[in-house]
């Protein structure tokens, strides 16, 4: 092992970097999560994934802005430098909560879609494979890392497109189906908003749930190459990405299946894949969710790994969790993530309902924290730059301000959902535990630097 002082190796490129980002945001949410959202809201949700795209590019605006004003600085650098090592230690470990919690969710989907080709095979035995899958992967150095989710990401992503151009084909009758007038989907069936326009607020817990994992790029700064010149580009190409791979596909499903025959056990995009009369459809849909839930917790245990080496190098998390081995890997970090992933895809052996009821609602609540950290970040910040950045948030500070509002609002509804009370009152438990754990941790630092301070002195 190299000593902890060894920086971690500035070897991701600009593609490794956006498709890393998307291989985070592009998962469940939107192969399995879709058929929720739009039982919730109609076809009207299509506005819920925009409004939440908006809220997205300003958290990525700002991530942008204060990487370059900060160099080699990653996301929870920002809030330490803004609020102080309390406040970045519980962000800091919440993010690795929410990221463990995810992965966990991810690895057992996955072994749940294998049941599909290997059903005799126990379920907790298809997800510890999963998990020991991931966690080889992670075990790369950051370079082949990077090229090993660029092409995991990019399957997914080469589904999304051609699924987009064949749903498309027989929307608009190029393709011929056994139907015609399909736009009718969108205005039947109790209209464009079916629960009443506010129904989109609701769909707004599982879309945050979705887009989650996009902030991934605030953790990819001190291991990319260039990040200053590279990153606004980047940013901005892949927030139009992540908004068009949602909103195209949420329309076209819309738009075949009338919104209340969409089924909440299958993916719709198995549905639609079904109506072409593609031969095999389900084997190839079942091989891009096993792709799609993996790359996510690829994505994963990367945020997870790389948050724990910046809380030990900033003394918020043991020292032993930032050792880099010689091929760049923060092996500590991973080994604890590797151990909760490992225990969690067992946990399923006993108790697989409750983990998915513990869990599921974890992500949407804390990505809604952390992009409040985020936004606050660069509100207390922008007047105390070291320098001045190339790039800035437009409309400052009232464009930030407002998406900070609008995310504690959705986070205040999170937590009054009773339909994710056990996974909120979970989350509080961690945040309560985080806060007091911050409290007496940097007050007994506090303390002895006080005395060692007074030592000097006499």
């Amino acid at each position: 092992m190299e000593s902890s002082n060894s920086p971690l190796q500035k070897k991701l490129l600009p593609r490794h970097i956006s498709l890393m980002a998307m291989g985070g945001a592009i998962g469940t949410g939107i192969f399995k999560g879709s058929a929720e959202t739009v039982t919730l809201a109609g076809p009207g949700v299509i506005f819920t994934y925009m409004f939440a795209g908006i809220l997205l590019l300003v958290v990525m605006g700002a991530i942008a802005e204060m990487a370059i004003a900060y160099p080699d600085t990653n996301m929870k650098g920002f809030v330490r430098l803004a609020f102080g090592k309390r406040v970045s230690f519980v962000t800091g470990w919440l993010y690795c909560f929410m990221w463990l919690s995810v992965c966990v969710i991810e690895v057992i989907v996955a072994g749940s879609f294998f049941q599909y080709w290997f059903p005799y095979i126990p379920l907790w035995v298809l997800s510890l494979g999963c998990a020991v899958l991931i966690i080889g992967i992670n075990m790369m150095n950051v370079k082949n890392y990077g090229e090993f989710e660029f092409w995991f990401a990019g399957i997914k992503i080469a589904m999304i497109m051609v699924f987009i151009v064949l749903g498309a084909s027989i929307l608009f009758g190029i393709t011929p189906s056994n139907q015609s007038n399909y736009l009718q989907n969108f205005t039947e069936h109790g209209g464009f908003f079916p629960n009443g326009s506010m129904s989109i607020i609701s769909a707004l817990l599982i879309v945050m749930f979705s887009y989650g994992g996009s902030e991934l790029i605030g953790l990819t700064i001190t291991e990319a190459k260039d990040a200053e010149r590279i990153l606004p580009k980047v940013i901005k190409s892949f927030i139009w990405r992540i908004v068009l791979f949602y909103t195209l596909p949420i329309l076209i499903i819309c738009g075949l299946i009338p919104w209340n025959e969409i089924s909440d056990q299958s993916s719709p995009f198995v549905q639609v894949l079904s109506m072409s009369g593609l031969q095999g459809a389900a084997h190839i849909m079942n091989f891009i969710l096993i792709t799609a839930v993996l790359s996510a917790a690829n994505s994963g245990i990367y945020g997870c790994t790389r948050m724990l080496h910046s809380l030990a190098l900033g003394g918020e998390a043991p020292q032993t969790f930032s050792y880099v081995s010689k091929n760049g890997v923060p092996s500590y970090s991973l080994m604890l993530s590797a151990i909760v992933l490992i225990v969690g895809s067992m946990i399923t052996y006993v108790a697989q309902d409750q983990v998915f009821t513990i869990l599921m609602a974890v992500p949407g609540f804390v990505v809604s924290l952390i992009w409040i950290s985020i936004c606050l970040s660069q509100l207390k910040l922008r007047k105390s730059y070291p320098k001045e950045p190339s790039f800035k948030l437009w409309g400052f500070p009232y464009v930030t301000a407002s998406t900070a509002v609008v995310l504690i609002i959705i986070c205040i509804m999170f937590v009054l959902n009773e339909q994710n009370r056990t996974s909120i009152i979970a989350c509080l438990l961690v945040l309560a535990i985080l806060v007091g754990v911050s409290i007496i941790k940097f007050k007994r630092v506090d303390a002895q630097k006080a005395d060692s301070g007074e030592k000097r002195i006499m």
